[in-house]
C-alpha cells in the first residue's frame, strides 16, 4: 500500500498569518526533508505545487542539481530521494498525476493543526487505507496552513498533531514526519 502513497507540499492556495489567501514561499529544506522522509517510509513521493514560475524553476533547478547534476553524484542517498519528487502547478493537477498513474483517483487526506469536529484519527485514516487500497494524496499546507479552496478538494481531514501543554506551531517538517510515521510507521 505504501508504494501508492504519495506526500503533497502544497504553496497555494495557503493562508497567512491573517487568514488572507496567499502563495507561500517554496522553501528548498522542505522538499529536502519531506522527500527523504517519503523514501525512509517507502511512500511513492512527493509532489510540490505552486502556480509561481519563479518558484517552479527554484524547485526545478534544485531538482536538476540533486538529481542529474554534482549533488546527485556526490550525495546518491539525496539523489534516490529527489528523484521521487514532482512539480506541479496546483493540487487538482497533483491528483490527476495520482489517478493517470494508478487509474483510480487517490483519497486525498488534508493535514491541519486546527481542531475540527470533521476530523479523521489516525486509526481511522490507517483503516480506510488499508480497506479501500486506493491510492493516496496525502496534503501539507505550508504558511498558516491550507486555504477553504485547497481543504475543499480533499476527502478528509486528519486530526491535528497534539503536543503538550496546548502549545501548536510545529514546522511542516516536523508534522509531517510525525503524521508519516503515525500512519506507516511500525507501531
Amino acid at each position: 500500500m505504501r508504494e501508492r502513497v504519495s506526500l503533497a507540499l502544497v504553496h497555494h492556495p495557503t493562508v497567512d498569518r491573517e487568514g488572507r489567501v496567499v502563495a507561500s514561499a517554496v522553501t528548498p529544506l522542505d522538499l529536502h526533508d519531506l522527500a527523504r522522509l517519503a523514501r525512509t517510509y517507502g511512500l511513492e513521493g512527493l509532489v510540490v505545487t505552486t502556480p509561481l514560475e519563479a518558484q517552479q524553476g527554484l524547485i526545478v533547478r534544485l531538482l536538476d542539481h540533486w538529481v542529474r547534476g554534482e549533488g546527485g553524484r556526490l550525495n546518491p542517498w539525496r539523489r534516490e530521494a529527489l528523484e521521487r519528487v514532482r512539480l506541479c502547478r496546483d493540487l487538482e493537477e497533483a491528483t490527476g498525476l495520482l489517478r493517470e498513474r494508478w487509474g483510480s483517483p487517490p483519497w486525498v487526506v488534508a493535514t491541519s493543526a486546527r481542531e475540527g469536529e470533521d476530523r479523521v484519527t489516525f486509526a481511522r485514516a490507517r483503516e480506510e487505507m488499508a480497506r479501500t487500497g486506493r491510492p493516496v494524496l496525502l496534503v501539507f499546507g505550508t504558511g498558516w496552513g491550507l486555504a477553504p479552496g485547497a481543504l475543499a478538494l480533499c476527502d478528509a481531514v486528519l486530526e491535528p498533531v497534539r503536543g503538550a501543554e496546548g502549545y501548536n506551531h510545529l514546522s511542516v517538517r516536523s508534522a509531517a514526519s510525525i503524521v508519516v510515521d503515525r500512519l506507516f510507521g511500525p507501531g
